[in-house]
């Protein structure tokens, strides 16, 4: 299973009053995760959406742990959960310098076409990225 990371600086702007991220940030985060990974195993999101498709949320689910705070450095992993024809599940985890998890998540995706939002499968698009992702998946469906 192949897992990317990327490092996250917190920004001053992401925390709340009390000096610890607000919860919206770690969404943000992970779509950043995302994207590293896309581009850890050759492809680019953008290519893709210039080729007329686009990937939107159908779901995002997270749990929070262990606070952080403005001035640390936070490493997202991501990883493929699980793929299928039609499916992608995305896993996510947000550490503290230490190791220790801030959050752990997950996100479900559909691949449209732009012009309709009708679901299209990524075999038909990229044969070769839905192997990747195929390969990848923590859960084999």
């Amino acid at each position: 299973m192949f897992i990317s990371e990327k490092q996250v600086e917190i920004r001053y702007a992401e925390t709340d009053q009390m000096g610890i991220v607000y919860h919206a940030n770690y969404l943000i985060w992970c779509e950043i995760g995302r994207t590293q990974f896309v581009k850890d195993i050759g492809y680019d999101y953008a290519k893709l959406e210039a080729d007329g498709y686009l990937s939107p949320v159908m779901d995002f689910s997270i749990q929070y742990k262990a606070a952080m705070h403005y001035g640390q450095t936070a490493t997202v992993r991501t990883w493929v959960e699980s793929h299928s024809k039609l499916r992608t599940s995305y896993g996510y985890e947000v550490l503290h310098e230490d190791g220790t998890v801030a959050a752990k998540a997950t996100s479900l995706h559909i691949i449209v076409k732009k012009e309709n939002l009708r679901p299209v499968a990524l075999s038909k698009i990229d044969p070769v990225w839905d192997a990747k992702y195929t390969k990848a998946a923590r859960n084999k469906e």
